[in-house]
């Protein structure tokens, strides 16, 4: 027996797709297919449904979108005649089903070799909860069969195949020597240790090492941190991409000659995992980045107040897209003070953006003159504190139509839970970069970017990127004299606490009492809960990081009376 046949170099192929860019997708199947050929591989294994971008949706209806698939599969299976690696790309497949004789669609591991489509294995478990509906557009493929390639009993599962054992176990009891996974898992934080734990039952239930292939970048809400990593048999690590970047990593796999002993990961790296502020950050990084540049804008414009949220969203965007494709507007009212001109303008200093400032003076006189009269004989009140906003919103959206870039709008979790947001103002925009950090995440990212300096790969000031006053001073949206969030809020810590229990926990109000919590603090927080789910619905798309973002993650009806 040959030495070839003891020794298999599988490249994990950690890449980022863009969803319905099918040629430009296979361009970079073929460009990682080069690089892991000079790297000696003699198999490249990508993400999941590389081919048509993670997720779909509903182009996959489409029949002229799945034979563009289709094409591109065909042709880059034709290219592995060279004699380079062997391919093992996800994309939508059309099958017969074997039980009942129809045409269905599943989502499909192809494995391409010696000039053809050697194997077709589909997915047996489709998620159907949180941000994944995959029953609604993919049928279950039979349980796969094992495929052989250079000596090695391959057992290929895709993403959620993994997560249960049924498809593990079928594998093994095939006769599988390694298990590969092709992922299209989304970022949350704390996520990559539920992936290693999910991995290592697999491991155990069949004794054989597993690969786990991820992909990164961001798609609309969803963003992909990759870290992409090698289990052994024997459940431990032994292998560990990058996360947060594109990589085409070998792996040198080894059994000696002449036995059926288990192949065994000998050579791989093992990049550490960041922390958890550094992995938020690179998140809202990411997905703010492909947002904008796998859209098409030139660039983004936000309002700079001289708050914490503004603040630390200019920073993101010129962490993600550079200083010359920020432009910061700060839009002084009667009601703003000294402090938040100054600190707007250190803000805009520090990150060496355009800053231009644009009084709404003007505006607000037009509409007390415009509504004096069906206004007379009522006191002011969040109206007119809401068309200050509002003027706001429109002054973005003209400056967004006249020359370009996307209006990126500010607000947070914690606002957008309760409704402390305002319709057509401050949450205007074509995306929200914290819609998914709750405020005390805000203040603990802002505290870590200016201590940190610019991470690795991002393309902002190495430094602080804001004045510290305008992390440590009191929040306020400055809509009326002397005003403050804790005027209408509980303080945001305590806020915080009680959302991520009723949202992220699904608590019940009489579980948060009975923890501790004030009775009229959680009662009041839960009404306002319920009654904002309509502005929700009316907000932009944003990065989701945790376990229950607004949207597709969370999808509570806008008429609804339990109170509970």
């Amino acid at each position: 027996m040959s030495d070839r046949l003891d020794r298999l170099v599988i490249a994990l192929a950690q890449i980022n797709p863009t969803v319905g860019d099918v040629a430009a997708n296979a361009d970079r199947v073929r460009a990682a297919r080069a690089d892991a050929a000079a790297q000696g591989a003699d198999l490249v294994v990508f993400p999941e449904l590389v081919l048509s971008g993670y997720p779909p949706e509903d182009l996959v209806f489409r029949q002229a979108f799945l034979d563009t698939v289709q094409a591109a599969a065909l042709a880059l299976a034709a290219e592995t005649g060279d004699g380079g690696p062997a391919l093992l790309v996800g994309a939508p497949w059309r099958f017969t089903d074997p039980d009942d004789g129809r045409r269905k669609l599943g989502n499909a591991a192809l494995l391409m070799d010696g000039g053809e489509i050697r194997f077709i294995g589909f997915k047996y478990l489709l998620p159907n909860y949180g941000v994944f509906d995959e029953v609604r557009v993919f049928s279950r493929g039979p349980l796969p069969d094992i495929v052989t390639l250079k000596g090695a009993r391959l057992g290929i599962m895709v993403c959620e195949d993994m997560w249960g054992p049924q498809v593990t176990r079928h594998l093994a009891e095939q006769g599988a020597d390694i298990l590969l996974v092709l992922n299209g898992s989304p970022f949350e934080v704390d996520k990559h240790g539920q992936r290693l734990e999910n991995a290592r039952p697999r491991v155990q239930d069949a004794g054989l090492p597993l690969v786990y292939v991820n992909q990164v970048g961001g798609q609309d809400e969803l963003v992909f941190d990759g870290e992409s990593f090698v289990v052994g048999a024997d459940g431990q690590m032994v292998g560990r991409l990058p996360s947060w970047t594109e990589a085409v990593v070998p792996t040198t796999w080894t059994r000696p000659q002449g036995t059926d002993r288990p192949w065994t990961c000998e050579a791989a790296p093992l990049a550490p995992a960041p922390d958890t502020d550094e992995a938020i950050y690179r998140a809202l990084v990411m997905g703010l980045a492909d947002y904008v540049n796998k859209n098409g804008f030139p660039g983004v414009i936000l309002g700079l107040s001289g708050g914490i949220d503004s603040a630390l969203s200019a920073a993101v965007a010129v962490d993600a897209l550079g200083p010359e494709r920020v432009w910061c507007v700060m839009m002084p009212s009667p009601y703003t003070s000294r402090d938040s001109l100054e600190d707007a303008e250190g803000v805009a200093q520090m990150l060496g953006l355009r800053y231009d400032t644009v009084n709404i003076g003007p505006a607000i006189d037009a509409y007390d003159q415009m509504l004096g009269r069906l206004f007379e004989g009522r006191t002011p009140d969040t109206t007119e504190e809401n068309i200050q906003s509002r003027a706001r919103g429109i002054t973005l959206m003209a400056l967004s139509n006249k020359f370009g870039p996307m209006v990126l709008s500010t607000g947070n979790k914690s606002e957008m839970s309760v409704g402390y947001a305002t319709l057509y103002g401050d949450m205007c925009g074509g995306f929200s970069v914290l819609k998914d950090v709750y405020k005390t995440t805000v203040t603990r990212l802002s505290h870590w970017r200016n201590a940190q300096g610019v991470p690795s790969g991002m393309l902002g000031p190495d430094g602080p990127v804001m004045p510290e006053r305008v992390i440590t001073k009191p929040p306020t949206a400055e809509l009326r004299p002397d005003q403050k969030d804790e005027d209408s809020l509980p303080p945001y810590p305590v806020l915080d606490r009680i959302l991520n229990g009723l949202i992220e926990g699904e608590q019940g109000v009489s579980d948060l009492i009975a923890a501790g919590h004030d009775d009229a603090t959680v009662q009041a927080v839960w009404r306002l809960l319920n009654i904002a789910e309509y502005k929700r619905r009316q907000a932009p798309p944003g990065v989701k990081i945790t376990l229950r973002a607004f949207g597709r993650d969370r999808r509570y009806p806008i008429t609804n009376r339990f109170r509970g």
